[in-house]
């Protein structure tokens, strides 16, 4: 009887397993496939990830089920998929919340070596500065003048100093040598609802969201944080046109696990492409706020991936250096 040496046993292993999912990857798919997206539904990740899985389904002729695993920042539903099989069975939509938790929270998995990007399925929405319309400041200029007059005297709401919000609120009183006051509340929605009611002057707040309360006449755009001004919004500038360096905009796009094979990566990503690409998706995309990148490969999206992470963690240090510290304990 022949008997292996163990030191063989994990490398026979690892070899059966790529041999299997090559195989698989073969008859792909076959089978419905999960998409994890990490907030709940309805949310700015979720919105996208839900059409482009819909749209997608009919491509690959199997069905492409959200599976909404929300909590702690979306770091619950990305454990979950780094951890998954990498058959292709399982994919997970990422987002600008991957590139700032790193800097934020301890992580069990890497958000750059445990997944094989796929592409973008969209670009945005930007992050926009909204005040209360009934408040006399007609241009940014008009609100930064004020806070500089009146140190700490302007509040802007944010959903804490891990969030989007207290992130571009730190670009501009940076850029702007201003100190306005960060007021937390539970969501950007939230603060954005409070500044439509006054009790705030201001906040920064995603296109998607401030966009119902513009239409209403309740809040007063004065800057879009983006390269470009919004399409719906022609008249409201972007703060690199009046002279300050505020970018700040989302993305959501569509991984995999780590070592699903390269064949079905690029298989997703054609199919992924025929569906963001469409003008049927483009224009729903649209009306969100947001945009699909031309040059839309695996290679490029893990780039910015990369990049956008050490983008964030400049942001990062910058919040942390201009949050007030935590209150001491009792003793």
């Amino acid at each position: 009887m022949t008997t292996w040496p163990r030191v063989r046993l994990p490398l026979c292993s690892a070899l059966l397993i790529g041999m299997s999912l090559a195989a698989q990857a073969q008859d792909y798919p076959n089978r419905p496939i999960t998409m994890i997206v990490p907030f709940p539904a309805g949310g700015l990740t979720d919105v996208p990830a839900r059409i482009a899985a819909t749209m997608m389904s009919e491509k690959v002729g199997q069905n492409i089920v959200v599976e909404n695993k929300s909590g702690a920042s979306g770091t619950i539903g990305a454990a979950y998929a780094a951890r998954a099989t990498p058959d292709g069975y399982t994919l997970f939509a990422n987002s600008l919340a991957d590139a700032q938790n790193i800097h934020f929270v301890s992580l069990t998995y890497s958000p750059v070596n445990d997944f094989a990007q796929i592409g973008w399925i969209v670009d945005g929405p930007p992050v926009v500065l909204i005040i209360n319309a009934r408040l006399p400041y007609k241009s940014l200029a008009e609100l930064i003048a004020a806070a500089k007059a009146n140190p700490k005297s302007v509040n802007f709401g944010t959903s804490g100093p891990a969030s989007s919000p207290a992130m571009a609120l730190a670009q501009l009183n940076q850029a702007a040598k201003t100190d306005i006051v960060a007021v937390p509340y539970r969501g950007s929605g939230d603060a954005a609802r409070e500044v439509a009611g006054g009790a705030i002057q201001g906040v920064f707040a995603f296109f998607s969201q401030a966009k119902p309360l513009v239409d209403d006449g309740k809040v007063r755009p004065l800057a879009v944080a983006a390269p470009t001004r919004v399409a719906a919004w022609p008249d409201v500038p972007t703060f690199n046109e009046l002279g300050y360096k505020v970018d700040f905009r989302g993305f959501v796009g569509l991984s995999a696990p780590a070592k699903t094979p390269k064949p079905i990566i690029e298989y997703l990503n054609k199919q992924l492409n025929a569906v963001v690409q469409s003008d049927a998706f483009k224009s729903r995309a649209a009306a969100l706020g947001m945009t699909v990148p031309a040059d839309n490969t695996p290679a490029k999206y893990d780039a910015f991936i990369r990049q956008e992470i050490v983008r964030q963690g400049e942001i990062a240090k910058l919040v942390k250096e201009t949050s007030p510290p935590p209150p001491a304990a009792k003793k």
